[in-house]
């Protein structure tokens, strides 16, 4: 099985925090979406034979695409992939572009999930982002998804910002579960270079994050989901009982994916492509029917490390059989080894060769990712 990624890179509004690839100019529009289709072609080969579980639109803003649009290009690859009929299409959408008529438009194509990107149902907070949508249209957005038949829903949250007071962060969430959105992503506030949250605190405009008020929230939003019966199944994932996503747990269980337009990578084992981050180098590049790529082709220790990485932030954990069975022994005791200080603080258990990270562990994944990390000398 594999998975298509499609980069929409255009959105209405900067959003403070985004270092994502995009531009709030839809002036190239209908030439992106040629090129995009374009590509779709031309990757065919990329995957073999494999069948297209998942397809998923993200950006920059998706849902800025009419829904004749998204369903062109789902069009497309049907006609080239071998696309499973159960196939989990996901269109990530901001509050303010699900108005009525786009929702009726949406229910007559193939897209049979949303990513909703909420962040805060507070007013105050959402102009602190610059995003697009108002409160009001946070809610009225999901309602009217749901109302259309759509059931498949995720929504996005962010915490750890200087205006999210505890008692705020818990309205956020329970409102989610109020709600009946059986599926939750929740990033903590990150400061990118180059975006103009940095800037804004290098002028002392606006302060630094808060690395403990983001470490606390992040406690919250454990206790509150796992109160409310969603599963904690990756670091910043929660779901209800059969609302994973596949998608991205594809990405976490390294499954081959194709990533279509600029900026998006792809993978099949062996390579990882990645497209320029330009809106008209790609459209150029693709009306003469090239793809404007880099790639890298990946060693033992990268596959391995990566595996490292993306299977510790998973509930499923790190599999050590896994280990000596995709790669040598040796590797799986150099991290059974490199895994003893966490084992002794509690951050992380090893039971039947599996390594998982235990609630307090998971404030902490990334460094203790990177310390398993194995090296080949």
């Amino acid at each position: 099985m594999a998975g298509i990624y499609l980069h929409i890179p255009f959105c209405k509004k900067a959003c403070h925090y985004c270092d994502f690839h995009f531009s709030t100019s839809p002036v190239y529009k209908d030439q992106m979406v040629k090129a995009l289709r374009n590509e779709i072609i031309l990757r065919k080969a990329y995957t073999g034979t494999e069948v297209i579980e998942t397809i998923y639109f993200g950006g920059g803003t998706p849902s800025v695409l009419s829904a004749d649009e998204l369903g062109m290009l789902i069009h497309e690859i049907t006609d080239h992939y071998p696309v499973s009929a159960t196939a989990e299409i996901t269109l990530e959408a901001n509050p303010d572009d699900l108005n009525p008529q786009k929702v009726k438009e949406l229910r007559q194509t193939p897209v049979n999930r949303f990513s909703i990107g909420i962040q805060s149902f507070f007013e105050e907070d959402l102009k602190w982002m610059n995003r697009a949508h108002t409160a009001p249209e946070g809610h009225s957005s999901i309602k009217r998804v749901q109302d259309a038949g759509f059931e498949n829903i995720t929504a996005d949250l962010i915490y750890g910002y200087p205006l999210l007071s505890n008692e705020k962060w818990k309205f956020n969430i329970r409102e989610l579960i109020e709600l009946q959105i059986p599926h939750i992503s929740s990033y903590s506030m990150t400061v990118e270079p180059a975006t103009a949250l940095a800037s804004f605190i290098q002028k002392g405009k606006q302060r630094p994050m808060d690395e403990a008020q983001s470490a606390r929230q992040f406690e919250i939003l454990m206790d509150e989901l796992h109160s409310a019966g969603f599963d904690h199944y990756e670091i910043s994932n929660f779901a209800k009982p059969g609302r994973h996503s596949r998608h991205n747990s594809n990405y976490w269980e390294g499954v081959n994916y194709i990533g279509i337009g600029p900026s998006a990578h792809s993978f099949n084992g062996d390579s990882r492509q990645w497209n320029v981050a330009d809106n008209m180098k790609y459209i150029q590049a693709l009306q003469g029917n090239k793809i404007p790529l880099e790639i890298e082709h990946l060693t033992t220790e990268n596959r391995i490390n990566e595996y490292i990485m993306t299977a510790l932030r998973t509930s499923k954990g790190v599999d050590l059989n896994l280990v000596s069975q995709r790669f040598h022994s040796d590797y799986s005791s150099q991290i059974r080894e490199s895994l003893e200080p966490f084992l002794e603080k509690e951050w992380a258990a090893l039971k039947d060769q599996t390594i998982t990270l235990s609630q307090e562990g998971k404030l902490f994944a990334d460094r203790i990712a990177s310390e398993l990390f194995v090296e080949i000398l």
